[in-house]
């Protein structure tokens, strides 16, 4: 085939010397089949790239990132990264024909990456909510971790919670958590009486009966939510809730408010202020 023939609307070049016809989508899982077809025999896809493709939340990251073996030549290409294993018995899948890291796997390598405590409490709560790690599965695979950062990944999977519906709420809980305050309860249900669901919030201390709730920009944007928002804590409120409501320039812009208005609810429910105080070490994760 000539360089006019690649060049015309019959073909897309996915990477440098690697084409495919224009009939193929461009996504993630095919410009990760492209990067595999030219690395080191052995490589697999990782890092960044097998967490989005698991279903996991990371920063954003446009790359493709593969890791091939130690001895593996290291074929550096535009929009690739490159990454080399040594002495790690590697947990590697196959999805659509992609050789890819395990979820765990992937987990404790963006440790060894230098992605932050509370980034990786992101990613693991968004990969047992895609359904294909389990806490307890990304608790072992931290603690036998030999790369740089097995601390960390250690610890934030400790962290990890089922049932956690997006980033910004499991940010908001790890605010609450290295601020020092109580962990609140993740996705607490109230049930009629006949067992049915009736209500879900995002997070809860049920025994001082306080809510904290993120709310994200469609809740503003849409009137219909907003309406039906205010509708349901005007209910909880009846009933003897309180709701704490916490938005995206709260969470993001003062996150010191935000820690003082949670401690203040659970000081005038009761709680004593011994399980209150604040501790620095959430600056070091979310200095505004």
């Amino acid at each position: 085939m000539s360089d006019e023939d690649l060049s015309g609307p019959a073909y897309r070049r996915v990477l440098h010397g690697v084409y495919v016809t224009s009939a193929v989508q461009n996504n993630l899982r095919e410009r990760a089949r492209a990067a595999l077809h030219v690395a080191a025999p052995g490589a697999y896809v990782s890092h960044h790239t097998a967490a989005s493709i698991w279903g996991g939340i990371t920063p954003s990251e446009s790359r493709i990132h593969i890791t091939v073996p130690a001895d593996g030549y290291r074929n550096q290409r535009r929009g690739v990264v490159v990454h080399q294993y040594r002495e790690l018995d590697a947990d590697v899948r196959t999805v659509a024909k992609i050789r890819i890291s395990s979820p765990a796997q992937c987990f404790c390598e963006l440790a060894t990456n230098g992605l932050s405590l509370v980034d990786l409490a992101v990613l693991g709560d968004s990969l047992v909510a895609a359904e294909v790690v389990t806490s307890d599965e990304l608790i072992k695979m931290a603690d036998s971790w030999p790369g740089r950062g097995a601390r960390t990944a250690s610890r934030a999977a400790r962290m990890v919670r089922a049932g956690t519906d997006s980033p910004p709420e499991s940010k908001l809980r790890m605010l609450i958590v290295l601020a020092g305050l109580p962990e609140p309860v993740v996705n607490y249900i109230i049930r009629h009486e006949n067992g049915d669901w009736k209500l879900r919030f995002d997070l809860c201390y049920p025994e001082l009966m306080i809510l904290v709730e993120y709310d994200g920009e469609h809740h503003n944007t849409d009137p219909r939510q907003w309406a039906r928002d205010l509708e349901r804590r005007e209910y909880l409120e009846r009933l003897g809730w309180r709701i704490i409501v916490i938005q995206k320039n709260h969470l993001y812009q003062a996150p010191e408010q935000v820690v003082t208005r949670i401690r203040q609810a659970l000081l005038d429910r009761g709680l004593p202020s011994s399980r209150c105080r604040i501790r620095p070490r959430w600056m070091t994760e979310f200095a505004a």
